[in-house]
Parts: C-alpha cells; structure tokens; sequence
C-alpha cells in the first residue's frame, strides 16, 4: 500500500512549494542509493520520495491528490515512475550529480613522507639533514602543459573551453536540461593533441628530489616535521601536497630520555653508598663530576637541575636525573663474610633510617 505522499517527504498539507522542494532534496541526499550501497530498497525509497515530490510540486497534480487521493491523480493522467532510472530521475532535478559536476574542479597534491634516525645528541643540539624522496612533479620539456614541445593544448571543440556540456532528456517532468562534465576533456576545457613524450600528455611525472631539512633541537621520537608544499604537484591548478619528516631518535648507550628529561642509573657499591664518594657521570655535554652523599639508599634520586633535553621550540631545558642502583657482592671469602658480620654486630637501629636499606638487608641475611 503506498505511502502518503506528505509523510513520505515530511512536510505538512499546507507546505508551500519551497519548503517540499526543499524537503524533496534534504530526502534525496540522504536515501540515494550510492549512499546506501547495502541498502536493498534503497532504489524503492528514491523512487517513491521521486513519486511524491513530482506530484506534489505540480499544482495541477497536488490539487487532484489533495481532493481525491491517489485515484485522483491517476485519473488525471499520472505516470508510472517505474520506466524510469533513479539516476534520470535523480539528475533531472540537480544536473549532473548531487556530490558534485560541472568543470572538473582542482586537486591537491599527495602528501610525501621521508623517514630520518638521529641520535640523542642530535636530538638535543638540533641538526640538518639532507633527505631524498620522489614525488609527482611538472614536467619539465612540456612545461607541466602535457603537450609536446613546440605545440599547445587546444581548446576542446565540444565544450568550447567551458569544461561543461548540456544535454536534454524527457522524463516523467517533461522535458529536462542537465549541465555535466565534458568527457572528451574531461572538465578542464582543453585537450592535447600533440602529447608530450616525456610524460605521454599528463604534464606530470615522478621525479626525484633532494633537500637539506633543519630538524629542531628538542624533537622528541616519533615526531614529524611538516614542510608545506613540498609534496607531490597539485592537479588542474590545484596546491601542491605537504612533506613529512619523521623523525625516529636512536636510543642511547647511557642515557634515557623521558619528555624533556635525562635519566641515568649510576651503580654504586653498598660502602660506596654507606660513606659517599664521587663519580663521573654522562651529560650531553660530557662527563660531569657529582658528590653522592654518604648514606644514600637504593633507588634515590640525584637531580642536575638544566641538564636534560632542551624544550622543543621552547625555553629551558629538562634535568638529569641520576637513579642509584646499589650493587651487592654476589662472591664473598670467610673472612669477608666474618667482617660483615662484625659490622651487623656492632651497629644499631639509629645507624640506619627509617625504611629498610642495604645493610638492613644484609644483616637480616647474616643473622
């Protein structure tokens, strides 16, 4: 049983002329087919919202159907949409697609990306780098035209330069004229006659190219430099595609980054740890000498305040953090054993903090 023709556009009986053809082709964009590839009924769907609106938007049809129904329109002569494809029906009303049509309209071109590793150093310091990558670009003996040397494109002679044709189809509506794509120039007003060799009429081709890229200082692992317009070439005019570095960051024998920061785990022995001492410890700009104070427990942390990773684009820099590992003796002698033993006897609880260090553990073990 057929819909009603003003619930399937969703309008009111009173609607004026504007808004069902307005609601007509809000409906269209949204049920044509080509949006609904999985929907079966989807060609039904366009085809009763057609049915409707061709009523509906026709005085003399909308009358008979407001007064009589369906059988009213038939008696005044309505025809079956049935003989009709949803594309005629559909182009009848919006030309030559309802995504697009008329000249071919211009094209960005490809984004291009080049891989590039450096080190931590490099990293920190920023550096240049020279990078190869091939990318669309215009060719040079036709001068991007795509004819060949010596000769010109000419103006298409169906399209008279427009990148549009109009053509006449009938319909159920009667007669229809529709504008679309050329498709002897494919949209862009001209042809080539004559086509260039070098890049058999495209005016394009892939072609190598080398640069030297400043990488900032700061840039963090995965990152990616962006250099607009240095892609692949536009089509019909259109802006050229971008080109990416990404940045890959080597990781270091010593030194571990985390965001703006540097970490190294400084080994110490347990009388190095008990008694303090001074080691030499890697900085971005060489070894740098650092007091650890005696006591120190396993895991504390000894911060070098602007020694990290200077900040991308940024002020400042990050610090160096040095972790301490306390290493135990994993081989002792009778008599080494006997002096620890000794040391466990002869300390108290005031000789240790609060939490549970090194020699805590250890003369847990030898007791």
């Amino acid at each position: 049983m057929k819909r009603d023709y003003y619930e399937v556009l969703g309008v009111s009986r009173t609607g004026g002329d504007g808004e069902i053809k307005k609601a007509f082709r809000k409906l269209a964009r949204e049920i044509h087919p080509d949006v609904n590839k999985n929907d079966p009924e989807a060609e039904t769907k366009f085809k009763e919202a057609a049915e409707a609106y061709e009523c509906l938007s026709n005085p003399e049809t909308r009358a008979a159907y407001d007064r009589f129904g369906f059988e009213g329109v038939q008696r005044g002569g309505f025809q079956d949409f049935s003989q009709f494809s949803f594309e005629e029906i559909f182009r009848s009303f919006f030309g030559e697609d309802i995504f697009g049509g008329g000249r071919t309209s211009a094209a960005r071109g490809t984004d291009v990306a080049v891989a590039v590793e450096i080190s931590l150093t490099e990293a920190a310091s920023g550096v240049k780098r020279e990078v190869e990558y091939q990318a669309v670009s215009g060719c040079e003996p036709c001068g991007g035209s795509g004819a060949a040397p010596g000769t010109s494109r000419e103006t298409c002679e169906v399209c008279k330069g427009s990148g549009q044709v109009r053509t006449v189809s009938r319909t159920a509506f009667g007669q229809f004229m529709r504008t679309g794509i050329c498709r002897r120039c494919k949209g862009e007003g001209s042809v080539v006659e004559t086509p260039c060799k070098e890049c058999g009429g495209r005016g394009a081709v892939m072609a190598g190219r080398k640069m030297e890229v400043d990488i900032p200082a700061g840039i963090d692992d995965g990152q990616s430099i962006r250099l607009s317009g240095l892609g692949g070439r536009g089509e019909r005019g259109g802006p050229a595609g971008d080109l990416y570095i990404q940045v890959t960051v080597a990781g270091d024998e010593k030194l571990i980054r985390d965001g703006d920061d540097l970490i190294y785990h400084q080994r110490l022995t347990i009388v190095e740890a008990a008694i303090g001492t001074t080691v030499a410890v890697p900085t971005l700009e060489g070894e740098q000498e650092v007091d650890i104070k005696p006591g120190t427990q396993f895991g504390e942390v000894v911060r070098l305040k602007g020694k990290g990773m200077p900040q991308l684009r940024g002020r400042g820099r990050g610090d160096l953090r040095i972790i301490v590992d306390i290493v135990v003796p994993r081989h002792l002698n009778s008599g080494q054993k006997d002096l620890l033993r000794e040391f466990a006897r002869t300390t108290s609880e005031k000789n240790y903090s609060s939490d549970e260090g090194i020699f805590d553990k250890i003369r847990t073990a030898l007791s």
